[in-house]
Parts: C-alpha cells; sequence; structure tokens
C-alpha cells in the first residue's frame, strides 16, 4: 500500500465549510419562504458547493502546486487563493522552512576497514517548490536516502583517526557532496554536522589498552630522559670538584651542616670520606660543643 507523503494529505479548510454552512442555512431560508423553490434550492446548493470548493489557504511557510486538468500553471499561496472547482487540483503543499532530520550509517567500513556506527544531522530547506514538486515523486524520502548512500560513502573514504578528529572537516564536505545532489530538486543542504561516532566494544577496550600502554611507555622514556639529565648534570659537577678540591670541601661542610640542623638526626659517614675532605676536626669540635652545652644545662638544673 502506497504511503502519501505530508505534503499530499488532505487537509480541512475551514474557511470553505464555514462558508458552506453558511450559505446552505441561507438556502434553507430561501425554500422555506418559498413554495416550490426545489429546483431554485439545488441550483442554490450547486452554486454554494462550487464556490466552497474554490476557496484555498497555504500556511504563510508553504507554497500549494496547483496543476489544471494535470498541468502544472503555478505555486499559489502563502495566504488565501482560488481554483476552479473539478478544472483544478491542488496536488500538494511544499513547506518551505528549515528541515533538521537524522542521518544514520550503521556497520559502515573506514577505509582501514574498521566497522562504525556514525549518527549525523542535516539542515536543508527547499528554495523552488516548482521543481521540488515536478522534479523528484517525494522529495523528503529521496533527500533521506540520498543524505545515508553520501554519509556511508563519504566514511568509506577517510580512515577512523581522521573521522575521530576532523568531524567538521567531514561535515562540510558532506553538505557539499548532499548539496550538488539536491540543487537539481529545488532543495539546498545548509549545513551537516557529525553528532556521535560508536566504535564496537572490542574495538574500544582495544584502543583503551593501546592509549594505556603508550601513556605507560611515554612515563617510562621522560623517566629515563631525568636520569640521563641528573647524571649529565653530576658528571659536570664532578669534573669542576675534581679541579677544585676547596669546593668539594666546602660542598661537604655544607651538606654536614645541614645534616645537623635536624633534631634527632644521625649521621655516619665513612672514614675516608672525612679525610679526604678534612671535615674530621670539624666534625669533633661540632660534637664537642654539642656535650658541652647539654654538661651546662645538666649543672644548672
Amino acid at each position: 500500500m502506497t504511503k502519501l507523503s505530508p505534503n499530499k494529505l488532505p487537509r480541512t479548510n475551514l474557511v470553505a465549510a464555514a462558508f458552506a454552512v453558511i450559505m446552505i442555512s441561507v438556502d434553507f431560508g430561501f425554500v422555506y419562504l418559498q413554495y416550490n423553490a426545489t429546483l431554485t434550492f439545488w441550483l442554490l446548493a450547486i452554486l454554494i458547493f462550487f464556490v466552497a470548493a474554490s476557496i484555498k489557504i497555504a500556511e504563510q511557510w508553504e507554497k500549494a502546486i496547483v496543476l489544471r486538468l494535470g498541468k502544472y500553471i503555478g505555486a499559489k499561496g502563502p495566504g488565501l487563493f482560488f481554483i476552479i472547482p473539478i478544472i483544478d487540483q491542488v496536488h500538494s503543499y511544499i513547506d518551505q522552512r528549515l528541515r533538521v532530520d537524522d542521518i544514520k550509517a550503521e556497520n559502515s567500513l573506514t577505509k582501514d576497514t574498521v566497522p562504525v556506527f556514525v549518527d549525523a544531522v542535516a539542515y536543508w530547506m527547499v528554495w523552488d517548490a516548482e521543481k521540488a514538486a515536478l522534479e523528484v515523486e517525494d522529495y523528503v524520502s529521496a533527500v533521506s536516502y540520498i543524505a545515508q548512500t553520501s554519509l556511508r560513502d563519504i566514511i568509506g573514504k577517510h580512515d577512523l583517526a581522521d573521522l575521530l578528529q576532523n568531524r567538521d572537516k567531514i561535515g562540510g564536505s558532506l553538505q557539499k557532496q548532499l548539496d550538488g545532489y539536491t540543487n537539481p530538486w529545488g532543495i539546498t543542504c545548509q549545513s551537516v554536522g557529525i553528532k556521535d561516532i560508536n566504535l564496537p566494544k572490542e574495538l574500544t577496550e582495544a584502543m583503551s589498552k593501546q592509549a594505556q600502554a603508550e601513556r605507560e611507555r611515554l612515563a617510562r622514556v621522560t623517566l629515563a630522559t631525568a636520569e640521563t639529565e641528573i647524571a649529565t648534570k653530576f658528571e659536570e659537577a664532578s669534573n669542576r670538584y675534581l679541579g677544585n678540591p676547596v669546593a668539594l670541601q666546602l660542598r661537604g661542610m655544607n651538606m654536614l651542616f645541614e645534616g645537623l640542623k635536624e633534631k634527632g638526626s644521625l649521621i655516619i659517614v665513612p672514614s675516608s670520606a672525612l679525610e679526604s675532605m678534612n671535615l674530621g676536626a670539624i666534625g669533633g669540635l661540632s660534637a664537642l660543643a654539642e656535650q658541652g652545652s647539654e654538661t651546662k644545662a645538666a649543672s644548672i638544673d
């Protein structure tokens, strides 16, 4: 069974219906006042029917396609217009507002043979009602089918990484391709947006593991780079201390001083290191001073 397009569905004309009701009421009143007026009644009824049938209305955003004996004579509206009953026919009402349609492409393969589910949205409108009515049977279905076909074609020309990173670029390419098909029908596609790109669960998990492994690799590379830089700095410091024993001695004194500042700290230093840096006397003096201060405090108590 063939379904009618929304633009071809029967519609109620309230103005014509109201006019018919009023005129029929007047006709009945005339018959009531005039005896033996049957012929007049039927003539008036037929006239009322024809006048009511000639009244048509198109909404502000619509164009009515009028055919006369099957031939296109023009697009009427918006507003009130008249036709010749029986001879003229309103074939359809073309909505010229901006429309929004969802475009879905399930299990489409990318250029690198990855199955994806892409959900997009297309914004289009009829700019020539005559072409939309005469060039294509059902322009709404035609736009929907050509949009799905174009979306699958675009997906097959791009890799998965390109789809994920360049949605705006792909939407622009799809808009141009779709506009090329629909322009001869009096329809323009203003823009196409990629709403979502869904991947199979197994592929998503594999990509997650790959990304995690890549992050771990980068962390290890960063750590190794830091160790290399530290070793380089230590090498430069050792070269400086090698030619300047006084600097090495001062550095050792500074390290010992920093350690002794902490209360309750215990520092174990090899005797060879103390002799090489001449820190034995300094350490002994520091310990002696600390012991003297403790003895003095005890005597006061």
